[in-house]
């Protein structure tokens, strides 16, 4: 018997993303997947715009419950004023719930309420 090798997180992010591309979904999931999975795997070497825009659309998701569309436009409309962006502490712990939690779930509304969470 073969032994199940443990897939690492960023080729389960790109499983996810091809998941969430397929749909084609109208509130556009797959910006969720993106911020969440940038917000998460942050370190020192993340550019700090992509950890600020990651963070802006979650808060936007979460907090002002905005579609991963509208998240996508908010990004737009950030990257279009050139500036510096600030590079933010990042938190030693990083949410409940992974990536690998998310892959596991059966797809459709399942995973889909994880990707949310």
């Amino acid at each position: 018997m073969k032994p199940t090798l443990k897939k690492s997180d960023e080729e389960l992010y790109n499983e996810l993303m091809f998941y969430t591309l397929a749909r084609g979904d109208a509130a556009f999931i797959h910006q969720n997947v993106v911020d969440a999975y940038t917000a998460q795997h942050a370190d020192e070497n993340t550019k700090p715009m992509a950890v600020v825009f990651a963070l802006v659309g979650l808060y936007l998701h979460v907090e002002r419950n905005v579609t991963g569309r509208q998240v996508q436009k908010v990004h737009m409309q950030m990257a279009s004023r050139r500036r510096e962006w600030p590079r933010l502490s990042l938190p030693r712990e990083s949410g409940d719930v992974v990536i690998a939690d998310v892959v596991a779930a059966p797809a459709g509304e399942r995973r889909d309420t994880l990707i949310h969470a």
